[in-house]
């Protein structure tokens, strides 16, 4: 039943001893993380399971003060309701309150005072079984002057843990040996600090390729030991990311890292015919973002290297993709094409790749993964939308990994997730003989461990020496 839209009070005039208000909500998980949140109580006896299995109780409850905002609720909704002023509350809490619990909570005025208006009121909290959840009294200054106002509308809220989805990579990326990473040009503290966080926690074995001075004098003014860590000297940026290369060929290191540098700089000695990286495969950057509002980890590529790629470059671009996303765990990643439309169209370039990936994934030119598209981006990640325009498609709506048809829509698009979304985004450059994280300076730690995990995992599957 919906809440009635408008919100009036009892003023004390019209309050009589006797009366009763209530209220009755069912505890969601959701309640539980919300209540924590706004309070700052992270006791572990209402947010992790595994603790709550072993304590007196044997399972999650509720805070005690949840049941105890219910009966504020009544208070400050319906009994006396708005312009209310809470003077003093007791409560005695009898039986914990389980997820999935229906609680009602009930006041009833037991007494008035005509002197300076106060109310008192017997509380209580009842469970589905009529047990007393919460008994207590209540006295509050009853309001004057009649309320009647629309009641507000709650927002839509969505609990999100940062990196929730990459946590399972990280811990995977540990199980290996550290992978020996060359932080090309790591001149300032962002890129140390980086380097260092990702050492400590198990993922890199950092060698720093740059002018030592500089190096060392980012480390000191940064307060940040360089002790045990290698630094191979290079005089500037370019010829750090040449050496970093060269080590990489070598088999010295097994990925890259940007430093302070231009990813022009990295990029430009790793495709180099002759000294750099190059394989059979086109290079392309895959983002691996974490967001808030999708259920998994969310593929998206080309958005950094490729500006508008060929039909046989798309084919690289997505075997990449699909690559990695194996390399982490998804046996059959479920690779979006993206376009404007679903239907394919001559005057729409966009969806006659679309159809000639899906026909090449079909022949075997495309291995590991289930490609559809042409397909739009809001039927490629949403059910609804794909079941609204009746679209029949193993991928439509859960997707892995989305292929955007060309760098500026793709750059957007990533763009879009990230500041409107609340996305983060690792990223990974492959198709080399090593892996490369191309890092931001704007990247938050989360987002490094990440990257580095990214390298590590593919690096180990692919067999990088």
């Amino acid at each position: 039943m919906e809440p009635p839209r408008f919100i009036e009070n009892r003023t004390f005039d019209e309050i009589a001893v006797g009366d009763t208000a209530s209220l009755t909500r069912t505890l969601q998980a959701q309640d539980i993380s919300l209540f924590a949140l706004a309070s700052g109580d992270v006791n572990p006896a209402h947010l992790d399971r595994d603790y709550a299995a072993t304590d007196r109780f044997h399972g999650v409850i509720a805070h005690g003060l949840w049941g105890g905002s219910l009966i504020s609720a009544v208070l400050g909704t319906e009994l006396p309701g708005p312009g209310t002023v809470y003077l003093s509350q007791s409560l005695r809490f009898l039986h914990p309150v389980r997820i999935g619990d229906t609680v009602t909570a009930r006041v009833t005025v037991r007494a008035k005072e005509a002197a300076d208006q106060r109310v008192r009121l017997d509380c209580v909290c009842l469970n589905a079984q009529g047990e007393t959840v919460i008994t207590g009294e209540a006295e509050v200054l009853a309001p004057a002057d009649k309320v009647r106002r629309p009641r507000v509308l709650l927002p839509e809220v969505h609990l999100h843990e940062r990196g929730v989805h990459w946590k399972p990579m990280i811990a995977a990326a540990r199980r290996f040996a550290p992978a020996l990473t060359a932080v090309v040009h790591p001149c300032d503290a962002v890129s140390l600090e980086g380097a260092r966080a990702a050492r400590e926690a198990g993922l890199i074995v950092p060698v720093l390729v740059g002018p030592r001075p500089k190096i060392e004098a980012a480390a000191r003014a940064a307060g940040l030991v360089l002790d045990g860590i290698e630094i191979v000297d290079a005089p500037h940026s370019h010829a750090a990311a040449e050496k970093a290369v060269s080590l990489a060929r070598a088999g010295r290191v097994t990925a890259l890292m940007k430093g302070a540098l231009h990813t022009d700089e990295i990029l430009a000695a790793a495709i180099a015919r002759a000294t750099g990286l190059r394989t059979e495969r086109r290079m392309s950057h895959v983002y691996a973002l974490d967001v808030p509002s999708y259920p998994k980890p969310l593929f998206l590529t080309d958005a950094a290297v490729n500006i508008a790629p060929s039909l046989e470059e798309k084919r690289d671009i997505v075997q990449n993709a699909i690559d990695l996303a194996r390399a982490l765990g998804i046996a059959q990643p479920k690779v979006a094409i993206l376009s404007a439309v679903e239907t394919v169209s001559t005057k729409l370039g966009s969806t006659l790749d679309a159809a000639a990936l899906c026909k090449m994934a079909g022949r075997g030119q495309i291995t590991d993964g289930l490609v559809d598209g042409p397909l739009a981006f809001d039927t490629a990640i949403s059910r609804a939308a794909a079941a609204a325009k009746a679209l029949v498609s193993p991928v439509a709506g859960e997707a892995d990994i989305l292929v955007v048809p060309d760098l500026v829509s793709g750059n957007m698009l990533a763009k879009q997730l990230i500041h409107l979304a609340g996305a983060d985004a690792a990223g990974l450059l492959l198709g080399a003989r090593v892996p490369i994280i191309l890092t931001s300076r704007s990247d938050s730690p989360e987002v490094r461990l990440a990257s580095c995990a990214l390298a590590q995992l593919f690096a180990h599957r692919s067999g990088t020496p």
